[in-house]
């Protein structure tokens, strides 16, 4: 058993270095590219679209509403990651793997774009009257005859098994953190399982019903005590963007207990964080909004670029700059983990500052949670059918309670590896059916009555 996870370790590692860079960053430039650079020319249409109708009714065919989707999507992707995951690109990468963290975000745009069209374009209707659809629907069409349904059914089989010890490790966050404000493990397991058996026995209509209410409030808790920290320390605001825009291209040289970051450290991790945060490529989203009630796939591929901006350009750009600006970053011994908290700290107090902290990570993961729960489901269906899908539920509701308790660490090589599996075909799908995603783009823009609601 050792040499297996020794060979799942080393083959993630390796992947996840400049070989997943370059799939996830390369493919989103020829995506952009491919599409005619339009999630920057169209960017206040699409800010209309999105942000300025998030509570209009929608039309058309679908499930939930289109922004119920997106907000089902965006509570997969907005986690613990956005708290921890970008002061850990800057331990190790330095200030300026936050610029590439944007720049992949940017390119990752076209991605999720393209990945909720053909989701959107492709989806079915299930057994039981609802939608369906993501890689497993649209692969498919991307390769020929037979191989095309074995191709999709890999890469399904590969994020369904790969979301188990995924929520085993996000539960695993949610207890630890509750441990520390009081809270015995078994009390914040049993609180999770039960509102996540709770939500997702309702299906996608009541998730969300849940993750609409949930995701901006939270992101609003979040937001608004990251901005206050940021008020409190104002002046520094622009000598850290001056530190993210120098070491972009320079790397950092050691600054107080900051041990320095050479230019491939810092585009490697401000990338890799970057993919990780917003989901671009994985294959995750297009599953939510292929429930979207919409009158057109583009119109929904908005709300992708909608779900990338809030992830990456606002709550990822938030923790850096509160990290940067109250110079934990360069604290002699200070853990990514611990940043934030001691962030939190400088201006809300230690006891206070903590306790505010645990809520948003203990919001964020449950949230995570419960769509992850979802996806795992889709994946089921689509390869075994809709009754399949509810053994896996009871499996993922299993996967909470194992991961509160046991020691996971060792399911981390496996949850890169198994996303590798994924990763790899969808890209190739996108890439391969990108000439679809342009008709659909260019068909919607040609269609007044459409551009014009």
């Amino acid at each position: 058993m050792s040499a297996i996870q020794n060979f799942v370790e080393t083959v993630a590692n390796f992947v996840w270095g400049v070989p997943m860079l370059v799939i996830l960053v390369g493919g989103g430039i020829f995506l952009t590219i491919r599409l005619g650079f339009f999630q920057f020319i169209k960017f206040p249409y699409i800010c209309k679209q999105t942000f300025g109708k998030m509570f209009a009714k929608t039309e058309g065919e679908g499930t939930v509403s289109a922004f119920g989707a997106a907000c089902a999507a965006l509570a997969s992707s907005i986690g613990a990651a956005n708290i921890v995951g970008v002061p850990t690109a800057i331990a190790i990468g330095g200030p300026g793997a936050v610029f590439w963290m944007w720049l992949v975000a940017l390119v990752g745009c076209a991605t999720k774009f393209s990945e909720v069209a053909l989701g959107v374009k492709y989806r079915e209707k299930n057994e039981v009257g609802e939608y369906v659809g993501g890689p497993a629907y649209y692969l498919k069409h991307a390769f020929p005859g037979s191989f095309g349904k074995f191709i999709a059914a890999f890469a399904t089989f590969s994020l369904m098994i790969e979301i188990v010890p995924s929520i085993a490790t996000q539960s695993l966050s949610v207890c630890s953190t509750a441990t520390e404000i009081g809270i015995p493990k078994i009390l914040s397991a049993g609180v999770l399982l039960a509102v996540t058996a709770l939500v997702v026995c309702g299906g996608i209509k009541r998730i969300a019903q849940i993750t609409e209410k949930m995701v901006p409030v939270m992101a609003i808790i979040y937001a608004g005590c990251v901005i206050v920290i940021l008020g409190f320390n104002a002046k520094q605001i622009p000598e850290a963007f001056g530190l993210i825009f120098k070491g972009a291209f320079t790397g950092t040289a050691a600054v107080g207990g900051f041990a320095g970051a050479g230019l491939a450290a810092c585009i490697r991790w401000g990338a890799a964080r970057g993919c990780y945060s917003n989901e671009a490529g994985m294959g995750t989203a297009p599953y939510a909004h292929a429930t979207a009630t919409t009158d057109h796939p583009a119109r929904q591929g908005f709300w992708g670029i909608f779900e990338v901006f809030c992830d990456t350009i606002v709550i990822c750009t938030l923790t850096a700059l509160m990290v940067l600006t109250t110079g934990v970053w360069q604290l002699e011994g200070a853990t990514p983990d611990q940043m934030p908290v001691k962030a939190f700290a400088v201006v809300f107090g230690q006891g206070a500052g903590g306790a505010i902290l645990s809520v948003c990570i203990l919001l964020f993961v449950l949230s995570t949670v419960l769509v992850l729960v979802f996806y795992c489901e889709k994946n089921a269906e689509a390869l075994f059918g809709h009754k399949f899908s509810l053994v896996m539920r009871v499996v993922c509701f299993a996967a909470i309670i194992y991961g509160a308790f046991a020691d996971v660490s060792k399911l981390y090589a496996w949850l890169d590896f198994l996303l590798m599996l994924m990763i790899i075909p969808n890209m190739a799908g996108l890439i391969i059916l990108s000439g679809e995603v342009k008709e659909l783009k260019d068909d919607f823009f040609s269609n007044k009555e459409l551009v014009n609601k």
